[in-house]
């Protein structure tokens, strides 16, 4: 399985989370029906480095505990 970045905005918050999913359909549909009120703005193959240098709010505070 690929790992996928979706970027999502719910209400007046955009989010990114990352997935593991066989493409990148799957992925966004994994995500919609976890959150089906949001709107799903894009979906990405995760990028090693851009996940690093931007992490996800849940890997900031992974670090920081």
């Amino acid at each position: 399985m690929t790992s996928y970045t979706v970027g999502l905005k719910l209400g007046m918050r955009a989010k990114a989370l990352t997935i593991d999913a066989e493409d990148a359909l799957v992925a966004a549909l994994k995500i919609k029906i976890e959150n089906p009120e949001a709107l799903v703005t894009y979906v990405r193959k995760s990028n090693r480095r851009g996940d690093r240098r931007h992490p996800h709010e849940t890997l900031r505070a992974k670090k920081t505990v």
